[in-house]
């Protein structure tokens, strides 16, 4: 039996489990580092497969990291398990984490037969949308010596390099003085009317930024009683751009609407967040174009979307991960439409037979491209000199 062969075989006996899995974290819902089921369920099962498993690593309780396998080439699986605020796992989380755990079973199976050592990377908080787990996973090295990583995203279609965009998220708090709305309106500083002022600002901003940036928040906070003078409200925002170097652009831009608002009514205006945006994906070729050739095989295709292939679509803190190593994100059809990301209807979705097969098919997509990565010399090769250089690159004195 060949590697492939053996892989699939792995996997199929994993089959129901990795249904029940995926099943389970999308009927238990949790927040961005608030993920203990869903982690828990996670460490269990890849625990019961083999791997060796580290809960809580890098100060971050519901990150963990699972390993496999002691090949030459590390390849990092991760996992996404956080769900939205009030519409539960409108992203299919529960999919991409199923099947990180169904393709590194698969690929555990012949990790030492094929060279590669498999690493499932569980990434907690990645709707967050600043300083997401991804990136404090990075900075604190839980991505130290990985060759490349992948995951699976569930989505209306399937595409194999989605133009994923950089992001910022921040929140903003207005502080003025309280008054009586009728009797002494005068007295007041009003902070619902900086919000106000600031939106407005922002709404003409628009004309003047580029077609692909975006701009979009909600009001957290807008006051506490409408006859009294709000003196403090909040906001929460996110600024995209096509790239990190865009967005940098695009932020003071959209600060000054704000502090607009604070100078037009006197409010006071205080800015946080936004330090740690999420970055543009770089999807790799050489690795899309495995995954791609393993997908055919399984029955998916790849059509041609039109404006969707060029369109800006969401952002993760993947596409940090895409800037440190070899990485790919392809997105994987659930069959959903009309219903799309983030719409109660798309979370209804995510526990169909059609994203139980994108559990599988992704899965075995994936755990079919860890080796070929491994078993093709030049590319192998290839990885490792990439990161070895790196190091080299880093250890130089200035």
């Amino acid at each position: 039996m060949d590697e492939k062969s053996a892989a699939r075989e792995r996997f199929e006996s994993a089959r129901g489990s990795l249904i029940d899995l995926s099943h389970r974290i999308h009927a238990h819902p949790e927040l961005g580092f608030e993920e203990e089921q869903a982690s828990t369920w996670l460490c269990e099962a890849l625990a019961d497969g083999g791997f060796t498993v580290e809960k809580g690593i890098c100060d971050l309780p519901t990150a963990f990291l699972a390993h496999a396998g002691s090949g030459p080439l590390h390849i990092g699986i991760c996992a996404e398990y956080d769900c939205l605020p009030g519409i539960g796992h409108a992203c299919g989380h529960n999919v991409i984490a199923a099947s990180a755990v169904g393709a590194a079973l698969a690929a555990a199976k012949v990790a030492d037969e094929a060279g590669l050592t498999v690493s499932v990377i569980g990434t907690p908080a990645e709707e967050v949308g600043n300083a997401g787990g991804k990136i404090l996973l990075l900075e604190r090295g839980a991505f130290d010596g990985v060759h490349a990583a992948m995951m699976v995203h569930p989505a209306p279609f399937d595409m194999l390099q989605a133009k994923i965009i950089a992001a910022s998220m921040f929140e903003v708090h207005c502080t003025g003085k309280e008054s009586h709305a009728s009797a002494f309106p005068e007295l007041g500083v009003n902070a619902a009317d900086a919000l106000t002022v600031a939106q407005t600002a922002i709404g003409l901003l628009r004309q003047h930024i580029r077609s692909t940036d975006r701009i979009h928040g909600i009001v957290t906070n807008g006051g506490l009683a409408p006859n009294v003078v709000p003196a403090h409200t909040s906001a929460k925002y996110i600024i995209r751009s096509e790239t990190v170097e865009q967005l940098a652009e695009l932020r003071p831009k959209v600060y000054r609407c704000f502090e607009a608002g604070g100078l037009a009514t006197g409010a006071t205006i205080a800015i946080t967040g936004g330090d740690k945006p999420y970055a543009e994906m770089r999807h790799d070729g050489v690795m899309a174009a495995f995954y791609r050739k393993n997908s055919e095989a399984l029955g998916r295709s790849f059509p041609n979307l039109g404006e969707w292939e060029t369109r800006p679509t969401g952002s993760t803190d993947m596409g940090n991960v895409s800037l440190a190593m070899p990485s790919i994100h392809p997105m994987i059809s659930i069959n959903s439409l009309p219903a799309v990301n983030h719409q109660p209807e798309f979370t209804a979705h995510c526990v169909t037979a059609d994203a139980d097969k994108a559990l599988f098919d992704g899965a075995l997509a994936m755990a079919w491209t860890c080796i070929d990565l491994a078993m093709n010399r030049e590319v192998r090769e290839s990885l490792i000199s990439r990161l070895a250089q790196k190091k080299q690159n880093v250890a130089k004195p200035n």
